[in-house]
């Protein structure tokens, strides 16, 4: 019969082999849970202790590094990898059964404080030994789907029902490439994720989960406001901050200049209710301008439309500059003589044509 030889987990050649293995052995190293292992083996004192806290706890972890969607998921993987059970630290062949896991993680929810803190503290962690990490960061949200399908008819809580999680829906629109518009539509039952990440490095430096009917919007302060009070440090290194049109707030981008000197790169809505693509700026016969602050001027001989160059940011009038683009771009313009706005001009509109803004937090 033929032999398959059995995986050493401490040899390097076979560690590199494993893959999936060795990102656990990182996450098991790297957690800061030696508190929370003190916390939890301290409630169950001198019970029984057939499935020992720790074994439990980094099964936990590899049911996360490994994207198991429920715990049966994950009970079935431990039963069949012998390798996976010796490093959560089950010495004996036996699987948790799923009560075990019940008991175990009502026991860690009642520890929210302390995990919390471990989260925290990896994020301390890496603002430490990364000195850019924090610069760059992007904010979203994600929709969790719970187990249930539709709202409990007995609100009481009981450990069989969810009776917090309620409806969400998010609207996806944008254009194909022929030019017809397209939109999706999705609806799910259960929770909201809301991420501040940093997004040089992918990771996150701010989470909160709530309902999944919670607007993405009303969550994004009081984040940058955790981030400001637990990591000073971290939003002072801050320069951008990315997200998409579901954050297009006022309050929200003026509070992100003038309280944390951060740029907010944040998409426009369309609020505007009539069909016209554009609108003609208010003392200027020949300027127009649409939902996104994009300005364009026309030549008063041949009628054509040019979109006028950036002229950076006046200070003194708090005024965007837009400069006539025959004059500062080459481009061909029959009426330049005698264009009104040849010098240019300053409004206050909220320029989007920057390149940067066609990415979103994704």
């Amino acid at each position: 019969m033929a032999i398959i030889p059995q995986l050493s987990l401490f040899s390097w050649q076979d560690l590199e082999e494993l893959g999936d293995l060795e990102r656990l052995v990182l996450v098991l190293e790297t957690v800061p849970d030696e508190t929370l292992m003190a916390h939890l083996e301290a409630a169950r004192g001198h019970g029984r202790n057939a499935y020992p806290v720790r074994a439990m706890w980094n099964s936990v972890l590899a049911g996360v590094v490994f994207q198991h969607p429920s715990i049966e998921s994950l009970r079935r993987e431990l039963a069949r990898n012998a390798q996976l059970r010796m490093l959560c630290g089950f010495r004996n062949a036996a699987v948790p059964p799923a009560s075990a896991y019940a008991r175990f993680l009502h026991r860690l929810m009642a520890e929210q404080d302390t995990v919390d803190g471990m989260f925290e503290q990896l994020v301390d962690d890496l603002a430490a030994v990364l000195p850019n990490f924090g610069q760059r960061l992007a904010m979203d949200s994600k929709g969790i789907s719970s187990r249930a399908v539709r709202p409990a008819k007995n609100p009481t809580a009981d450990g069989r029902r969810d009776v917090d999680a309620d409806f969400g829906r998010k609207e996806y629109r944008g254009v194909h490439e022929d030019g017809t518009t397209w939109t999706k539509v999705v609806k799910w039952f259960g929770y909201k994720l809301h991420l501040v990440v940093d997004s040089t490095y992918e990771l996150p430096v701010a989470w909160e989960v709530t309902k999944a009917s919670v607007s993405d919007v009303t969550r994004a302060m009081p984040m940058l406001d955790h981030l400001h009070h637990r990591h000073g440090v971290l939003l002072s290194r801050a320069v951008l901050l990315t997200a998409d049109r579901g954050y297009d707030d006022t309050k929200l981008i003026a509070a992100c200049w003038d309280s944390y000197q951060i740029k907010p790169v944040i998409d426009i809505r369309n609020m505007w209710r009539d069909p016209d693509a554009t609108r003609v700026l208010p003392g200027h016969s020949t300027v127009t301008y649409n939902y996104r602050g994009d300005v364009f001027c026309q030549d008063p001989v041949t009628g054509q439309v040019h979109t006028m160059s950036n002229g950076g940011f006046e200070v003194r009038r708090q005024r965007l500059k837009k400069r006539c683009p025959a004059r500062f771009a080459g481009v061909s313009c029959r009426g330049q003589d005698t264009c009104p706005v040849v010098q240019g001009l300053a409004h206050s509109l909220t320029d989007r044509s920057a390149d940067f803004y066609a990415h979103g937090p994704g």
